[in-house]
């Protein structure tokens, strides 16, 4: 998505509301995925106290050449959601619609939906056009439902919390690898990008982009604007492809970006920019989950299709969650000291 164009001033004028009426759905456990979506239905109620949550059009499919329905996709957000949840909440959410499915046609969509249920919790954010957009946020089990449920196969949440949409709590790079490139360079750059931030004491941690990419994000201790994070990431993002010229890019525009280099997109720190999250299915051909993996497993090999929809599940019961330092208010880096 492209940024809006934004000055410091611009930036200081911002204003963000967090609006709550309800407040976050507490559940004990995550109930059982088959049973709060039948796999044999076409439509159910979910009940979750006074929250209730319709779901339609189950057996439509959203990955025909997997024999993937819209169910499955819903039944696959609710056996993650307990990991899942925490990094989605109190984070403005920019929906993306498939209505027809992956393969179908997509629309972005920031403005909350009429009509839609009064526990949804959203946040107001300005933009430097002074519109000011009311976007949803996925607080617990039932608004993650209430999302999905409209088409949303892939979550793209803010990188900042809604107390302060200015000031992000993570820094990243989005390795896209060209044309002509593959995902061994990927995994290469992926491995340049650690060694660089760990030379200079930073830590980081990788996930696939669910597609043919890998994501490296940094904890942020909170305070540099986003405007700030984004020069940051720019600088390390130069000095990586100067270093690795052969194997990287910073070149944006795709008719001057060599084809057989892997993209070290720091643009997507800009602000208005979003990353899918982590735990987040793609509209990939193999339905793909944007997913943690280790640094030992990069350095090993790892192949993108290996991350699915149908296989995740299964090692976030046998791993937990890998993304678990991303939460942490420990070992957060403070970008000042790099000033």
């Amino acid at each position: 998505m492209a940024p809006a164009v934004r000055s410091a001033a611009t930036l200081d004028r911002h204003r963000a509301v967090r609006r709550e009426p309800y407040p976050p759905l507490r559940l004990r456990a995550i109930p059982d995925a088959h049973r709060l979506v039948p796999p044999d239905c076409e439509q159910v109620i979910v009940d979750c106290g006074d929250r209730r949550v319709t779901l339609t059009h189950l057996r439509k499919p959203f990955w025909p050449a997997l024999g993937i329905t819209k169910g499955d996709l819903l039944r696959y957000y609710v056996e993650v959601a307990a990991v899942l949840l925490p990094h989605l909440h109190d984070r403005p959410m920019v929906m993306r619609r498939y209505p027809e499915g992956a393969g179908g046609p997509s629309f972005f969509m920031k403005r909350m939906p009429a009509p839609r249920p009064p526990w949804v919790a959203t946040c107001a954010i300005e933009h430097v056009s002074g519109r000011v957009i009311e976007l949803p946020m996925v607080q617990d089990l039932p608004s993650l439902l209430w999302i999905v449920n409209l088409g949303c196969i892939d979550l793209n949440q803010w990188y900042a919390p809604a107390d302060d949409v200015d000031r992000p709590d993570c820094l990243h790079f989005d390795l896209d690898p060209g044309p002509a490139s593959s995902f061994v360079q990927v995994l290469e750059s992926a491995l340049a990008v650690r060694e660089a931030l760990a030379g200079l004491g930073i830590p980081s941690h990788a996930k696939t982009s669910g597609a043919r990419g890998l994501h490296v994000y940094v904890p942020l201790a909170r305070g540099p604007l986003q405007l700030e994070v984004w020069r940051c990431a720019r600088v390390l993002a130069r000095a990586l492809a100067a270093r690795h010229p052969d194997l990287m890019t910073i070149e944006y525009g795709r008719a001057r970006r060599p084809p057989d280099r892997v993209l070290v997109d720091y643009n997507q720190n800009a602000w208005g920019r979003t990353l899918a999250s982590v735990y987040s299915v793609r509209p990939t051909p193999w339905a793909g989950v944007s997913t943690p993996v280790t640094w030992r497993e990069v350095s090993r090999g790892i192949r993108p299709d290996a991350f699915r929809l149908d296989t995740v599940p299964a090692r976030v019961r046998r791993r937990g969650d890998l993304w678990a330092p991303l939460l942490a208010r420990r070992g957060r880096v403070r970008l000042e000291r790099f000033a």
